[in-house]
């Protein structure tokens, strides 16, 4: 399963510079954009880890003061099943 999701991640603006270091160090996510306080970041699954615990750890990064979900998509991988309901 693919699995994204897009989002906002507010700080303190003196700690941006060492969040968006913890934010590039987590496997699963990627920075994209930032500016005063404002980070821009993609979250995937990971192997080992879905993207919603990722971004819940996110909170937790010292200097971050919200994460806002903005974007969320997901689609079956060409080599997987469809999903079934039951």
């Amino acid at each position: 399963m693919l699995n994204i999701c897009g989002c906002l991640v507010q700080t303190a603006p003196d700690r941006t510079a060492s969040v968006i270091e913890a934010l590039n160090a987590t496997e699963g996510s990627e920075v994209h954009a930032h500016d005063k306080g404002r980070i821009v970041v993609t979250v995937e699954d990971t192997q080992t880890r879905l993207a919603s615990d990722l971004i819940m750890d996110m909170h937790q990064i010292p200097g971050v003061i919200g994460v806002t979900l903005t974007y969320h998509h997901f689609e079956a991988l060409e080599d997987e099943a469809p999903a079934t309901l039951s």
